[in-house]
């Protein structure tokens, strides 16, 4: 058997013009440049894309926004409203294999790059547009931030509390409506490359911020469908006792399924606001034998208020009393190893700054450090998330704004006197790479 190749880039030879900015488009295009594709970032002239300079702790750097969303890209600054802008990114698009933009809705049609004229510019180039809202929604105009596609995705009227202080629809911390909608897009985006290797031509790939955030709550609509038939939920947290309406009630921390999930705390909890674990009881007879025998709560095995799931779900108060007196006693390090051991599903919750500094991730390659090579000198970030047994990403530092225009023209056929004249004209900015707000004055 022929050894395996190592260290291959799996688009290695791709070429991608990235027309995305802030959180959602940049996403997936770092992706593709960790996967070994050329992306060249197109942005604008004066202050490039926004994140250059939003949340930035450190002077003479980019903040860690950008730097952690364009790392191993190329910076071409253009003024595309000018005739000589929309001409060079037509020539970027004569030999480019994928086309990403995130602007505005309307905006790439109304200058020119739409579908229909990318594809007449290079029928072999693949086209993918990430917006808020789906074509032909009666909201396809609308401009979506993060927290705008987890409300409109179902996510936010699911998540918190039914209860107490504050019972109103919570987004969540994670990237639902941005980076996980970058990651879907990505997923069509390989998919029209697969399908480009069989048809020879390129296709449209659009992905809404919406559908990604409904994609990740999928269960909900199973949930919703069986409040429709039952009118109530015995596997939520609120059962029983809850006045049950004609949605689904927020999830609190319960699991999401027939087993019993449930969050507690753990010895340092009164110091510690993250000194909590979560353990799920399973549905299952040895699953729940499991646990009971790891816990040392034998006696529920026989007792008929919790032997059986259905019994754990109308006693659910005292089943999360009684747990929690246990992991009190222990922290939440100890709790993970030794329930686990003994094959109780659970996990510690991890704030963040033990994950910046977990010894495991930052040794295994999920947490990488990148030298920029500036006034910030290195930072780190969260690397390619899945691992691949002949590829490591080569981690290389994010572009200074419009330091690639030399080189990209230059390819493109420009001369140095056309560059310059470019640059005077400011259809491209500088390539010294330094934004006027980091400068010596």
């Amino acid at each position: 058997m022929a050894a395996e190749a190592t260290n291959y880039a799996p688009l290695a030879g791709i070429k991608v013009i990235d027309w995305t900015q802030v959180q959602s488009g940049p996403s997936c295009t770092q992706m593709l440049a960790w996967m070994g594709a050329e992306v060249i970032k197109l942005e604008k002239v004066h202050g490039g894309d926004p994140t250059r300079s939003e949340m930035n702790d450190v002077d003479g750097s980019y903040s860690l926004y950008f730097l952690q969303l364009n790392a191993n890209k190329k910076s071409i600054t253009l003024d595309m409203k000018d005739d000589e802008g929309k001409k060079i990114l037509t020539d970027l698009l004569k030999d480019a294999d994928i086309f990403v933009e995130n602007i505005g809705p309307g905006d790439v049609e109304k200058l020119g790059f739409g579908w229909e004229q990318v594809h007449a510019i290079n029928p072999k180039c693949i086209m993918a547009s990430l917006k808020g809202f789906n074509q032909g929604s009666r909201f396809s105009h609308v401009k979506a931030f993060e927290p705008v596609a987890q409300c409109a995705g179902g996510s936010a009227s699911t998540t918190g509390w039914n209860d107490g202080t504050y019972p109103q629809p919570t987004q969540s911390g994670a990237a639902l409506g941005d980076s996980n909608s970058g990651m879907h897009l990505l997923i069509g985006i390989l998919a029209a490359l697969e399908q480009r290797h069989n048809t020879g031509e390129g296709c449209y790939v659009y992905q809404s911020m919406q559908n990604a955030v409904l994609n990740l709550c999928r269960i909900k609509l199973r949930d919703q469908l069986i409040l429709d038939n039952l009118g109530e939920l015995s596997y939520y947290a609120c059962y029983p006792g809850y006045k049950w309406g004609k949605a689904i009630p927020r999830a609190e921390n319960a699991e999401g399924g027939l087993v019993l999930g449930w969050c507690y705390r753990a010895k340092g909890w009164e110091t510690d606001p993250n000194a909590y674990v979560y353990i799920v009881i399973q549905q299952s007879p040895k699953g729940f034998e499991n646990f009971c025998n790891a816990m040392g709560f034998q006696d529920w095995l026989t007792d008929p208020k919790f032997a059986t799931a259905n019994a754990r779900d109308e006693h659910k108060a005292e089943v999360y009393k009684r747990v929690e007196e246990y992991t009190m006693q222990y922290d939440k390090y100890t709790l993970t190893k030794e329930l686990g051991a003994k094959g109780v599903p659970v996990g510690p919750v991890l704030d963040w700054y033990e994950i910046e500094n977990d010894p495991d991730l930052n040794s295994d390659g999920t947490i990488v450090t990148i030298d920029q090579g500036d006034a910030r000198g290195s930072f780190k970030t969260i690397g390619m998330p899945f691992t691949m047994s002949n590829y490591t990403p080569d981690y290389q530092r994010a572009p200074k704004l419009g330091e690639n225009n030399d080189e990209i023209l230059g390819g493109l056929g420009y001369t140095a006197d056309q560059i310059a004249q470019l640059k005077a004209q400011g259809v491209i900015g500088s390539n010294d790479g330094v934004p006027a707000d980091l400068k010596q004055s």
